[in-house]
């Protein structure tokens, strides 16, 4: 299980850079904490964040450091809805993200919930099925409650 709290850098993350033959460099720590602090974002929200600290940090930064964060296997993206990739922290569990259509909010659950799915496409098509890049779109609990007749 991920203890990492909410926005905190993963622990040896300057070492699995350096196992890859990558440099630390205070860009890439901006980005993974801007990453580990907003957990769902698009590149452009990350680049709002990471500009409160670097100001001189620009877009193709972040989106060539994402590629690097990703490339080492501290980040991770899904595409959640028509717009940019939205990027987080790869966690040890993979989760499927549930995307409310009301308000945008972002809700993540554990891909275990869709075992029986997953077990179903490998046994009926062969097809290995990769949830952690999966988003539903819907209607989150408190915007349904909000919608029902009083």
């Amino acid at each position: 299980m991920n203890t990492q709290a909410v926005g905190e850098i993963p622990a040896a993350w300057d070492t699995r850079l350096r196992e890859r033959g990558y440099r630390i460099t205070p860009q890439r720590q901006l980005v993974l904490a801007a990453v580990n602090e907003l957990q769902h974002a698009t590149p452009e929200e990350i680049l709002n964040v990471v500009q409160r600290t670097a100001a001189g940090v620009n877009l193709s930064t972040v989106y060539r450091t994402l590629e690097v964060l990703q490339d080492v296997g501290l980040i991770t993206h899904a595409h959640i809805g028509h717009g940019a990739p939205v990027f987080h922290a790869l966690e040890e569990r993979q989760h499927i993200h549930l995307v409310c259509d009301a308000c945008a909010q972002v809700t993540s659950v554990d891909a275990a919930v869709a075992a029986q799915f997953v077990a179903a496409m490998r046994d009926l098509v062969g097809f290995e099925t990769d949830v952690g890049h999966v988003s539903l779109q819907g209607r989150c609990r408190a915007c349904r409650d909000s919608e029902a007749p009083q």
